[in-house]
C-alpha cells in the first residue's frame, strides 16, 4: 500500500530531474556539486577535421559486413544516378570491412546522396555519408646502394 502511494511521486520526481540537464546526475548521485562526470580533457575543444571539398564521389563508413556492392548502390540510387558503388571486402572472408565508396554522375547528385543518408539505416546499422578525400601519395622510392627492391608498404 505505501509503495503504490510512493510510485506517482518517484516517477515525477524522475520527470522533473529529466528535464533538467544536471537534474539526473543530481538524482542519482549524492556529490554531484563536488564532481563532473566529464574529464578536463573532455571539456576541451578538440579541432574538427578539415571537411573535403565536394567531390562526385562519396565515402560511406558504419556498413554492416552483410552489405554489398548492390545493396549500397539500391540504397544511394534513389537521390540521383549513380556512376559507381562499391563496398570494401575482406579477401579472406568477402564480407565487408565497413565501408565503400558510391560515386555519382554530378555533384548535385552527392549533396543529395550525403543529404538523404547520412545518419541513415542500412541493413539494420547507422552509416555516415561524406565526401571522399583523395588519397595521400605513397613516397617515391629511390633505390640507395644499388638496392632494387622497393619497401614494403602492406596491402595497398
Amino acid at each position: 500500500m505505501a509503495m503504490a502511494m510512493r510510485l506517482p511521486a518517484i516517477s515525477r520526481a524522475v520527470t522533473e530531474a529529466a528535464s533538467s540537464p544536471v537534474g539526473l546526475r543530481r538524482l542519482f548521485c549524492s556529490n554531484a556539486s563536488k564532481f563532473s562526470f566529464l574529464s578536463p580533457q573532455a571539456e576541451t575543444q578538440t579541432p574538427a577535421r578539415p571537411q573535403a571539398e565536394p567531390s562526385t564521389n562519396l565515402f560511406v563508413s558504419g556498413l554492416s559486413k552483410r552489405t554489398t556492392s548492390e545493396g549500397l548502390r539500391t540504397a544511394f540510387a534513389q537521390f540521383g544516378e549513380i556512376a559507381d558503388a562499391k563496398v570494401v571486402t575482406d579477401r579472406v572472408s568477402g564480407y565487408s570491412k565497413g565501408f565503400g565508396f558510391v560515386r555519382y554522375t554530378t555533384l548535385e547528385d552527392s549533396a543529395k546522396g550525403i543529404a538523404g543518408m547520412d545518419g541513415k539505416f542500412l541493413d539494420g546499422w547507422v552509416i555516415f555519408a561524406e565526401y571522399a578525400r583523395p588519397r595521400e601519395q605513397m613516397p617515391s622510392y629511390q633505390p640507395q646502394n644499388n638496392m632494387s627492391r622497393p619497401p614494403y608498404y602492406g596491402n595497398r
